[in-house]
Parts: C-alpha cells; sequence; structure tokens
C-alpha cells in the first residue's frame, strides 16, 4: 500500500511517515511539504492514498486536492487541524473529492499519538485496499439496476442512517433531496470528532428543506426533522410515549470502536420503535450497523444499503447487505427517492 504524506510542517511529515511505517504493509513512497509538490508526485509516483493537510504554503490542500483529483485521482485523506475554520474547509475537501478526515491536534500530539497512529493506519489501508480511482473499468461489472421501494408516510415512526468514511457527500446528496413535507424524523449517526458534525449540521441546514440539528445531549424527536448525533459520542433513541420519541447522546457503549456507533443507534431504534424503523446503512470501513441491523431485522425493521459501486469504502453496507438482511442495495440518489416516498404527498406503493 504505497502513501503519498503532505504536511509544510516538518515535524509532522515525520511523525506521519513513522507512524504508517510501522504497519509492514505500509509504504511510504514519497513526502510534499505543500501542495504543489503532492500533485506533482501525485502524478510521477501514482500513490494508492495521499494524506493532505490544508493550510500549506505555494499551494493550499483544497486547490492541491482539486488538481488531483482531476489529473491524478485517488484516494485522498485530509489531516486537518482541530479549528472551526479547518472542520468547515475539511467538509469542503470531502464535497471535493476527499475520502475521509483525520482530526490532528498538535499542541497535544505527543499525548495523543498512538490513538491516532491506531486510526491512521486503519484508515489508511482500507481507503488502499478499496479505492475505486485503481479499478479497471475494464474489469468492472456494473451492478444489475435495483427498483427504488417506496414507502407510504405512515409507515415508519423513525429514519435512522448510519454513515462513515465518504459519507457526508453522501448525506448531502440524500437529504436534500427530500421534500418539506417529508413528516418521518431522521436520526444520523456519522463517524467524525464532534467539531466536524457540528460544523456539518450547520450546513446540512442550509442546503435541506428540513430542518437539521446538531444533538449536543438530547432533543424530543418531532416530525419534520433530521438529527445528527454529536461526534465522539454516542446517540440512542428512547421512547416516551406512543409515537413520542427522544434522542439522547451518551458515553455508552465505551467499548465501541466507531463513534456514534452505528449498532447502538439502530439497536436502540429496535427497542424504541421496532418494525416502524427505516434504517440506512452508508459507505464505511468495517461492519459498524450488523448488530444493530441485525436486531432491528429480528424485530420487523426495514433496512437499504448503499451499492457498491458509489462507495469509497464498501465496508458497512457490504456486512447488512451479505447478512441477508438488507431489502435494497441503492446508489444515493435513490435512496434520497425512497425516502422522499415518506413525503406526505407520496401516492402509497
Amino acid at each position: 500500500m504505497r502513501v503519498l504524506v503532505t504536511d509544510d510542517s516538518a515535524f509532522m511529515r515525520r511523525a506521519v511517515c513513522t507512524m504508517l511505517t510501522a504497519d509492514p504493509d505500509i509504504e511510504v513512497v514519497g513526502v510534499a511539504q505543500n501542495g504543489r509538490e503532492a500533485v506533482d508526485l501525485a502524478k510521477s509516483l501514482k500513490p494508492d492514498v495521499i494524506t493532505l493537510d490544508i493550510e500549506m504554503p505555494e499551494m493550499d490542500g483544497l486547490t492541491a486536492l482539486r488538481h488531483i483529483m482531476r489529473t491524478a485521482p485517488t484516494q485522498v485523506l485530509m489531516l486537518s487541524s482541530l479549528t472551526t475554520e479547518g472542520s468547515t474547509a475539511s467538509l469542503q475537501a470531502l464535497k471535493l473529492g476527499a475520502a475521509d478526515i483525520l482530526a490532528k491536534d498538535q499542541s497535544n500530539f505527543s499525548l495523543n499519538m498512538s490513538k491516532m497512529q491506531t486510526k491512521l493506519i486503519r484508515i489508511v489501508k482500507a481507503l488502499a485496499q478499496s479505492n475505486p480511482h485503481r479499478k479497471s473499468a475494464a474489469l468492472k461489472t456494473p451492478s444489475a439496476k435495483t427498483a427504488v421501494p417506496k414507502f407510504r408516510s405512515a409507515q415508519f415512526d423513525l429514519v435512522c442512517i448510519g454513515s462513515s468514511t465518504g459519507g457526508p457527500p453522501v448525506l448531502e446528496t440524500i437529504l436534500s433531496a427530500l421534500p418539506a413535507s417529508t413528516r418521518v424524523p431522521i436520526v444520523v449517526a456519522q463517524h467524525m470528532p464532534e467539531i466536524f458534525t457540528r460544523s456539518m449540521a450547520e450546513r446540512l441546514d442550509k442546503l435541506c428543506e428540513l430542518s437539521v440539528k446538531h444533538v449536543e445531549e438530547c432533543e424530543t424527536i418531532e416530525s419534520g426533522h433530521i438529527y445528527l448525533a454529536r461526534g465522539g459520542m454516542h446517540i440512542h433513541v428512547h421512547k416516551l410515549s406512543p409515537g413520542k420519541f427522544e434522542a439522547r447522546m451518551s458515553a455508552e457503549p465505551a467499548d465501541a470502536v466507531y463513534r456514534p456507533s452505528v449498532d447502538a443507534l439502530f439497536s436502540s431504534a429496535a427497542n424504541a420503535t421496532a418494525a416502524r424503523t427505516l434504517a440506512i446503512v452508508l459507505t464505511g470501513i468495517g461492519a459498524d450497523g450488523l448488530v444493530g441491523g441485525k436486531e432491528l431485522h429480528e424485530k420487523g425493521g426495514t433496512i437499504l444499503a448503499q451499492n457498491q459501486d458509489t462507495c469509497v469504502v464498501y465496508g458497512m453496507p457490504k456486512s447488512v447487505t451479505e447478512a441477508g438482511i438488507t431489502t435494497a442495495s441503492l446508489s444515493p440518489t435513490d435512496l434520497g427517492k425512497a425516502l422522499s416516498t415518506l413525503a406526505t404527498t407520496a401516492v402509497a406503493a
């Protein structure tokens, strides 16, 4: 797995290289100290993955990303500082084609290096193994077209969406397609640090006809709203009374690898709404959502998955699809169309 490391800080370049080469499957094939060098090396080295800082001299990370995706497309992981400005720029990077974001805090880097190394290696290996830019078009067989399921506006009490690597642009596509008449509330668990989920909620609120709320601690779930879980913690759905629900943030399960946990969201929804939950599993590393999805399926819930052709990493959707608990595998556009049938103006299937 060939990686190009880009950062204007010599310290960070050395640190990232050291962390990556600790894994015998990863080779750092080049280092760049600014965006211009990264673009040139991306063309000549053709790495499987590029780590890319945002604020750099000569050419910033966003400009470099645009050039890379146009001239030498590959999987790009943004290593962004924990600042409000950085979080907004990182979300823009995802829109431009970056695969994922990993937050870096240089002020506490030495204290968090071990934790960051584990995440960095896991993400880089997953991105390299599933690099869609490296797959030969001649060898790729297009997936058969799946019919978009139609639902009734009164069929579900809740929609739960689990998303990870490559998910933010997909969420934008799906959620921005929903009309204001969509009455079923939507709860989203996106694997991200808190500073990114807060910026993402603000961005989605501007793009969507439905109101988007960032769940900080606890929110009463209301129709016509989208609830995005606070990063770094877990979101649980609780039943207050028939047809009334609440979204609560929690540190449990403490041992969950991913935060917010999709398993925790789906499992809580299974207990709160049973068959009246529609769950959607989007692009992402690993199998988060499989355990909770099985619980939901056993209670009669409906599960949709993103199809392989449109995933940045076909991990989470693959796990639920291969388990045989999904109703359909769809593109982000078709997932948006399926959810749109929940609008009060939709014709019943």
